[in-house]
């Protein structure tokens, strides 16, 4: 009988510490979003012809309207781990994960204690009662499991929703930053290999914080 309870506790335990484990939040880089419709760019020559250029929708950049060849890169880890935006969303991320993290400690210390309870007063029972007493505490760690995969499926929904909403609005920055510096094409992402000159990260995260410091 211990044996089997034992093995009920490691259970929830172990269901505990995976939930527990991924409610801790931690930062983790995201890369800035492709945009997805094609984009026209239009450029005239000095004799006065236009050109139209379309460029790819499967192109990771930030695209702008421009008459020049400007090219340029960010480096999105290092962009949205100082964007304040993303700062701000993270914090509010974490208070969220405290309250999840405190609502499954108590699941797990009541059936915790349950189970105690049950081995302190076990010998004294009618082996009905026993039966009992096991059949109620199985359907509590069953019930423990499943608000545990509740939580879990809660955080993941959250902290999607979190990171989708901050890099639509960094992307939508970027674009303005690229059409007002004349900018045609704005590369984010992984990049196997950039010069260090076409690296504009901070000059744009100084702009996104500046921006996010107007609207707050």
């Amino acid at each position: 009988m211990k044996n089997s309870l034992q093995l009920a506790i490691n259970a929830v335990l172990v269901i505990a510490v995976a939930v527990l484990f991924y409610l801790h939040f931690s930062a983790k880089p995201a890369t800035v979003a492709a945009r997805k419709a094609p984009v026209t760019v239009q450029t005239t020559d000095s004799t006065g012809a236009t050109t139209e250029t379309t460029v790819a929708a499967d192109e990771p950049a930030a695209l702008a309207l421009a008459d020049t060849n400007k090219v340029a890169y960010v480096e999105s880890g290092k962009l949205l781990d100082g964007y304040k935006g993303m700062q701000d969303a993270r914090k509010a991320f974490e208070a969220k994960a405290k309250r999840w993290e405190a609502q499954n400690q108590s699941m797990v210390q009541s059936f915790q204690a349950a189970v105690q309870q049950y081995q302190k007063q076990g010998e004294s029972m009618t082996p009905e009662q026993r039966a009992a007493t096991e059949q109620k505490l199985g359907a509590q760690q069953q019930q423990v499991g499943q608000n545990q995969q509740k939580l879990q499926q809660q955080a993941q929904d959250e902290e999607a929703k979190m990171t989708q909403a901050v890099l639509e609005r960094v992307n939508k920055q970027i674009e303005k930053y690229g059409k007002a510096n004349g900018y045609r094409l704005i590369l984010s992402g992984s990049l196997a290999y950039g010069r260090k000159d076409l690296d504009i990260t901070q000059p744009v995260l100084k702009y996104l914080n500046q921006e996010y410091a107007a609207k707050k």
